[in-house]
């Protein structure tokens, strides 16, 4: 580290400061000063990407956990889920079941810590929660720790979610290696900004799904096939997302392997769905139903059928169009993973683990596409799988999609459509640019030995 020049250390610093900025002092109503200190944070990380020497590999990604560990004593500026978290957490700790009952129906209760202070913080009021068993977990230890201080629970959260992201970063150094890839690429996950903000800063659990979804292909390169389900397993249930990730593994391996392999998650998903599974969860997929019937924010080509909707029936088709958006998107993921698995036949290769990457960035993408919602946060499971593969939209995306946060008031929100506009405009040329330029780099396959 002595070694490093002093402009790193600027940087560094800058960085430091800009971190603190967006954790304890710029609300996201502010939006000048907020887009100026996120410019700032991603123009740095622009530059420490570009003016990168090997050598100080090490420094930044220390550097990277300090800008962390800034934002471990604040409560979340961008966000108010943390609410939540803490409400169904509270529930949990004090036996009642988190998906039994709309909030407003706990309130007569008489428990502990679920009162009207809290309740007047939540965003979601009118619905049942939604979260997967391994983050409400995650919401009871963090109460247990800290049970009548809102401040000590979302640190207690925040110290998981940072051995997780701990964790990530040393699988992506690991991995990164195995498949003889720049060491460098862990700095495209380690200093973005988005990934900082909104997994550390905000406390989104993104942050376990990366942990676990890497380490269940570090597993499966180890051929330890039944730990990398169970490991795939707690990242579905952290989050449901990488449910879309399963039909990668058809061609992958012999159909008793498979049969092992998926039998695996699904024990494993039961185990850790033992104490909700009662006639409550059902309300926990009413609200997964509600994701695709009823909320919209910063979707791509939902926005224009929502356009066409309104100027052929003069209203909103949210709720016969969201299943159908749904439901092409799994006939697509499940052709991709076809023209996948025939095109390794064709050519005699065979796929190895790190084409598991490749695919599931192709296959999350196609589901941002089709989604009617897509929040900050969730392309950064899209940014740890890209760091993998040539692709760099995604980085492009981390700095675009920030733009979200205009349109907050102190008590509204309003999205600003121009801003959604120049983010997918600006994301789709540079993708296209991208598959243009590296039409030689779609497959990370080895071909099958020549039997003599």
């Amino acid at each position: 580290m002595l070694k490093q020049k002093p402009a790193d250390y600027f940087l560094v610093l800058v960085s430091l400061v800009g971190y603190y900025f967006l954790g304890y002092v710029i609300p996201r109503y502010h939006t000048l000063p907020l887009f100026a200190t996120y410019g700032i944070l991603f123009l740095v990380y622009l530059w420490i990407l570009k003016d990168h020497f090997s050598t100080s590999i090490i420094f930044w990604v220390v550097a990277s956990l300090a800008c962390r560990s800034v934002l471990l004593f604040s409560l979340p500026q961008l966000s108010d889920d943390f609410y939540r978290f803490i409400w169904d957490g509270r529930l949990w700790a004090a036996g009642h079941h988190p998906f039994a009952a709309l909030p407003a129906e706990y309130l007569s209760r008489n428990i502990s810590g679920v009162d009207q202070e809290l309740y007047n913080h939540l965003n979601s009021k009118p619905y049942f929660a939604i979260y997967p068993p391994v983050a409400q977990y995650v919401f009871w230890v963090a109460v247990k720790i800290s049970p009548g201080s809102i401040a000590g629970s979302v640190v207690a959260m925040r110290m998981i979610i940072l051995l997780a992201e701990g964790g990530s970063l040393l699988l992506i150094h690991h991995l990164l290696k195995k498949f003889n890839l720049p060491a460098k690429n862990i700095l495209l996950y380690a200093l973005n900004p988005l990934i900082i903000i909104e997994l550390a800063g905000n406390l989104h659990f993104e942050a376990v799904v990366i942990f676990f979804v890497l380490f269940s292909v570090f597993l499966f390169a180890r051929q330890k096939i039944i730990l990398s389900a169970a490991s795939l397993s707690v990242a579905i249930c952290a989050k449901l997302i990488p449910l879309i990730f399963l039909p990668a593994f058809f061609g992958r391996m012999t159909r008793k392997k498979l049969f092992i392999y998926f039998s695996a998650i699904v024990v494993t998903c039961l185990l850790i769905f033992i104490p909700f599974l009662n006639r409550e969860v059902i309300n926990t997929w009413q609200s997964v139903g509600l994701y695709f019937n009823k909320f919209e924010f910063n979707a791509s080509l939902y926005y224009l059928v929502r356009e066409w909707g309104y100027s052929w029936y003069g209203y909103n088709i949210i709720q016969t169009v969201g299943w159908k958006l749904a439901f092409i998107t799994f006939i697509l993921i499940m052709t991709f993973t076809w023209i996948r698995n025939r095109q390794s036949q064709l050519k005699q290769v065979v796929r190895d683990e790190q084409s598991f990457f490749l695919e599931w960035m192709w296959m999350l993408s196609i589901y941002f596409l089709f989604t009617t919602t897509l929040h900050p946060w969730y392309i950064s499971i899209l940014l740890a799988l890209s760091v993998f593969t040539p692709y760099r939209f995604v980085v492009i995306w981390t700095g675009l999609i920030f733009l979200t946060y205009a349109g907050y008031t102190l008590d509204t929100f309003k999205e600003n459509l121009w801003l959604t506009a120049i983010e997918y405009l600006a994301v789709a040329g540079y993708l296209g640019y991208e598959l243009w330029g590296r039409r030689g780099t779609l497959y990370f396959q080895r071909r099958k030995p020549v039997s003599s």
